[in-house]
């Protein structure tokens, strides 16, 4: 049976964003630089826990290896349609509880 994109949720920080990264095909430096990029500095991720993260999610079938012509040295990577998923509804998740909590935050910074 196959697993259900609600049952990855939540997503960790590390795990949202490399999924997010993998928004494109991109190899592990290019993830560790892209992450760094789209969380603005505020997310840097080391190689262990890089590659920790993909064999996790690579058994899980969240991503898969993509095959690139031009570059056999290095492995890249790529979301699955379940990765695709799961990554949709963490947004949404994130989203709503942001839309549903930012009128009542403002109470809590008077």
């Amino acid at each position: 049976m196959a697993k259900q994109p609600e049952s990855f949720l939540p997503l960790s920080q590390a795990t949202f964003y490399i999924l997010l990264s993998l928004r494109a095909v991109r190899h592990g430096y290019g993830i560790m630089q892209d992450i760094e990029e789209i969380s603005k500095g505020e997310v840097t991720m080391g190689p262990g826990t890089l590659y920790g993260a993909l064999g996790k999610l690579e058994k899980q079938k969240v991503i898969e290896k993509a095959i690139v012509q031009q570059d056999n040295r290095r492995k890249y990577y790529q979301l699955t349609e379940l990765g695709r998923a799961i990554l949709q509804h963490e947004f949404i998740r994130l989203k709503s509880l942001v839309e549903n909590s930012s009128e009542l935050i403002k109470e809590v910074q008077q």
